[in-house]
Parts: structure tokens; sequence; C-alpha cells
């Protein structure tokens, strides 16, 4: 954990952010809305697609973590580094196409709903953590890894103790950007029934409610700035002493 001014600032985004949301809430319990905005922005429903969004991005970031960062690890080990470069090239094929193509696409397939959202959004942030697991074992010194061998240490041990945590500022950075991915992304499940902040966004641009489109975009905005906050608390408490 930092110390001294450094870890004093890691609080002032929190805060900023409370600040933002309090004036928000404000502006909402005064603001004058039609019936249609007092339906979509009571705290009720708010509550209700603001949870949704996070499920998304909750279930999508461990799906992402789980998927990306053993599939990193394989592709370094020798049996498999031929095949590196494809891993890579089909990872970059899910967040070069367009995310709105891509959901719609697999919607096609196997039919709307979250699960649908969940995949696509989930093939859309791997190749960060992907590629900075690589990236991070990869630059690993190998003179270290060969005197952990020479202690005896058998080739796991060697991944875990020595390997993952020497790769882990840059596999943090990278999961880190897939966070914000995953918030920006899931914004757009509203397109195939899955729910979340999309709806307000949506619904405001579709029948010129301004209100909705504008709650839509600062809540998800707030969202992102939030789960950025705690890439970077996970990024600066996770580090191994040293370095």
């Amino acid at each position: 954990m930092q110390s001294g001014k450094p870890a004093r600032n890691l609080w002032l985004t929190p805060l900023a952010l409370v600040a933002v949301l309090g004036t928000y809430l404000f502006w909402l319990h005064t603001a004058s809305l039609t019936s249609a905005e007092s339906r979509q922005l009571n705290l009720t429903n708010l509550a209700a697609i603001s949870g949704q969004h996070l499920l998304l991005t909750g279930i999508g970031a461990v799906a992402v973590v789980v998927v990306a960062i053993p599939l990193g690890v394989l592709l370094t080990r020798k049996p498999f580094r031929k095949v590196a470069p494809l891993a890579l090239a089909l990872a970059n094929i899910g967040q070069a196409a367009p995310s709105i193509g891509l959901i719609v696409l697999i919607a096609m397939g196997i039919g709307f709903g979250m699960k649908t959202a969940l995949i696509a959004i989930v093939a859309y942030a791997v190749l960060p953590v992907l590629a900075s697991t690589m990236v991070g074992l990869q630059g690993v010194d190998r003179n270290t890894v060969e005197a952990a061998r020479g202690m005896g240490m058998s080739a796991f041990r060697v991944l875990t103790k020595v390997e993952l945590p020497l790769a882990s500022p840059v596999i943090l950075a990278g999961l880190r950007t897939a966070l914000v991915l995953l918030v920006g992304t899931a914004t757009l499940a509203v397109f195939v029934n899955g729910g979340g902040l999309g709806v307000l966004i949506q619904t405001g641009m579709t029948l010129f409610l301004y209100k909705l489109l504008f709650s839509g975009a600062l809540l998800v905005a707030l969202l992102a700035l939030a789960v950025d906050w705690v890439g970077q608390m996970i990024e600066t408490w996770a580090r191994p002493k040293g370095i």
C-alpha cells in the first residue's frame, strides 16, 4: 500500500464521484419530469438497471480473468508458443469488430438476453488481459527463472512464485483496461434485451427525452470511473512488495 500524498490521492476519486452523484440525485429530486421520465428515473428503477449493469460488468470481469489469464499463461509455455499469434489474432477480431455489430451477430446465433450480452462483452474485453498476461510473462528475466529452477523449484512453483508475481503489474494494468471496456460495452446490452443503463440512453434517444439520455450517460460515466478506481486500488495493493 502506498503512503503519504499518493495514498491520499487515491481517495479523491471516490469523494468526487460521491459529490457528483449527490448533485445529480438532488437535481433529479427537483427537476420537472414528464410521466415517461418519472417512470424511468425513479430510484427503484435506477437501482434495478444499475444493478443489472454491475452484474453484467462483474460476471464479465470474472469470465475475462478465468479465460484470459490461464490462456495467456498457456500460450507462453513452450509447447503452445507457436499458436500464440493465432490466439491473439482471434482475440483481436473480437475487439476490432464494432461492438454493436458483434452483439447483434451473436444474438442472431443464440438469441437475445443477458447471456448474449455477456458473451459479446467478454469477447470484447479478453484481448487486454490476454495480451498483458503474455507480455508480462515474456518480460520476466530469464536468468531469474533459471535461477529458480536451479534451486529445485518445479515448473508450477516457478510460475506461481516467480513469473506471475513479477508479471503482475503488467497483468493488472490490462485488467484495469478490461474493466473499463466492460462497463462501456455493457451499455449496448440493451439492444439484445440484456438490461443495464443503456436502457436510459436508448429510450432517451428514441423518444427525444434528453433528461433520460443525460442520466444514462452520466451514470455510465460515473460507473466507469468507479470501476477504474477499483482497478487502480487492486493494481496498487495487489502489486507484490519490491516490484
